[in-house]
C-alpha cells in the first residue's frame, strides 16, 4: 500500500461557526474551497472541514486531537487571545520537554499547539 496524500477530516455540529473558528480565529490559510466544504493548510498536513454529511447522531465525538507545532508558543497564545480564542490550558513545558498548549473548537476538538524546545530529541540527529 502507497499512502499518496492524508488529511483530518471533520464534521462540525455547526459548519459556519467552526469554519470562522479555523479560518479567523486561528488563521489558518485555506488550501481549497468546494461546494460541501473548506480545507485548511495545517503545516505539512491539511484540515477538512466537512458541511456535508453532517454528523451521525449517537456518534462519539473526536476521539483525538491535532497536534500543531508552532515556532514559538508565547506569542502563539497571546495571538490566539488576543483573537478572542479561549486558551484551554496555559502554555507550559511538559514533562517530557514540550512546551503545549490546548485551546478546544466550537464542537469540543482538543488543539494541541506545541513549540519543541532546541534541546528536545525532535531536534537532535540521534543517528549518532
Amino acid at each position: 500500500m502507497e499512502i499518496l496524500a492524508s488529511r483530518v477530516l471533520l464534521r462540525p455540529a455547526d459548519y459556519q461557526k467552526t469554519l470562522t473558528f479555523y479560518r479567523d480565529a486561528l488563521g489558518l490559510a485555506i488550501a481549497r474551497e468546494y461546494g460541501g466544504g473548506t480545507v485548511f493548510y495545517a503545516g505539512q498536513s491539511l484540515i477538512e472541514l466537512a458541511g456535508h454529511g453532517s454528523p451521525v447522531a449517537g456518534t462519539p465525538p473526536f476521539p483525538g486531537a491535532l497536534w500543531l507545532q508552532v515556532r514559538d508558543l508565547a506569542a502563539t497564545q497571546d495571538e490566539l487571545r488576543d483573537r478572542g480564542v479561549h486558551i484551554a490550558r496555559e502554555a507550559r513545558r511538559e514533562p517530557w520537554g514540550l512546551h503545549e498548549m490546548h485551546v478546544s473548537d466550537p464542537d469540543g476538538v482538543t488543539l494541541i499547539f506545541v513549540q519543541v524546545p532546541d534541546d528536545h530529541p525532535l531536534r537532535r540527529d540521534t543517528r549518532g
